[in-house]
């Protein structure tokens, strides 16, 4: 999933990563300088909408990764893509963003935190898509740009706009006709939007001081010995899929390295790019696209009283996304005021 949301300019992004960034994103500082170009900001398009594509369709993957478990699929990403990682890192020769990141407690205790929130959520992920309620994980993402205002609020102590208390408040609503609806709370949900949020908001502490490579390398780093632990557990108490289903069930799990870097490098590649206003929108391709893998490809149940849910949490994002845009309008309008003054 894209890594690291600002709670002031909520972004969200699926699972992987995110996954899913208002003034820095998994290391990568927010544009400055001069406005892109028309060949740049094509790129930059294609770039993001690549990414949130990809993490859009992640659920496929988990699917066709059964029988594997969920503990299993995602011990598997880390170790394989720390291996990627480091293979990156090799090519590239950014070994020494590495080495400064391991050596400054502040940046590596970030994200080691970062890393254990991470895990949160993309073992809770794994599980629900895993388990037939990729509805409920598609949930989680349409709500996280809520939790990170809403920790904008609590942490932060910012003031929020009228529209973003009007998008918080509808948000609770919303929350409340779903859990009428599951019967329970969409704990599910729940978990993906407050642990990426916190992701989020933990990574954009480090801000620019690691770039994308580097953030995941360390997290990976932090996790690796856990998830080869639960490798070796599972092989041993006869639970691992790895080498039971064949070669190309084989194969695919060490692909799960590539699929977690490549759109996190894509999404790199479009946050240098493109103005935050827009990262923001392209954000929400990953969570339609999860609704509609479970709806069309896995076949989950809707009932009416979800598609209400589901609704009143749309419009909650059309608040928020109206609110964007009209400071995005504003601070442009600024900006072009004091270049005229000046």
């Amino acid at each position: 999933m894209p890594e690291g949301t600002s709670p002031a300019t909520p972004v969200a992004t699926p699972a992987a990563a995110a996954p899913p960034a208002a003034s820095s994103t998994a290391g990568v500082p927010a544009p400055v300088g001069p406005r892109p170009g028309a060949k740049d900001a094509t790129a930059g398009m294609l770039f993001g909408i690549g990414a949130y594509v990809l993490w859009g369709l992640l659920p496929l993957y988990f699917f066709i990764l059964m029988p594997a478990g969920a503990v299993e699929i995602v011990a598997n990403r880390v170790v394989w893509s720390l291996l990627f990682c480091a293979l990156l890192i090799t090519v590239t020769r950014a070994w020494r963003p590495l080495a400064r990141a391991l050596k400054d407690r502040r940046v590596f205790g970030s994200l080691a935190l970062a890393a254990f929130l991470i895990a949160i959520n993309w073992l809770t992920y794994t599980y629900g898509v895993t388990t037939g309620q990729a509805v409920e994980t598609s949930l989680g993402y349409f709500i996280n740009p809520l939790v990170s205002v809403l920790l904008g609020v609590l942490v932060l102590k910012e003031k929020l706009r009228p529209l973003q208390w009007a998008a918080v408040a509808v948000g609770f609503v919303a929350v409340g006709v779903l859990t009428y609806s599951y019967g329970k709370l969409p704990w599910i949900a729940l978990t993906l939007a407050f642990s990426f949020g916190l992701y989020g908001f933990v990574k954009n502490r480090v801000g620019s001081r690691v770039d994308a490579i580097t953030s995941l390398s360390v997290e990976t780093m932090v996790l690796a010995p856990l998830a080869a632990v639960a490798m070796v557990v599972l092989a041993t108490t006869g639970g691992s899929t790895l080498t039971s289903q064949g070669a190309g069930h084989f194969w695919l799990l060490l692909a799960s390295g590539v699929i977690t870097a490549v759109p996190l490098l894509f999404f790199g590649a479009s946050a240098r790019r493109l103005p935050m206003t827009t990262i923001g929108l392209l954000q929400y391709f990953a969570p339609v696209l999860q609704f509609l893998v479970a709806l069309l490809v896995f076949r989950e149940a809707m009932t009416v009283e979800r598609w209400i849910g589901f609704g009143v949490v749309w419009l909650a994002l059309v608040l928020l996304t109206l609110d964007m845009l009209r400071a995005a309008r504003r601070n442009s309008l600024a900006r072009k005021a004091l270049r005229q003054a000046a």
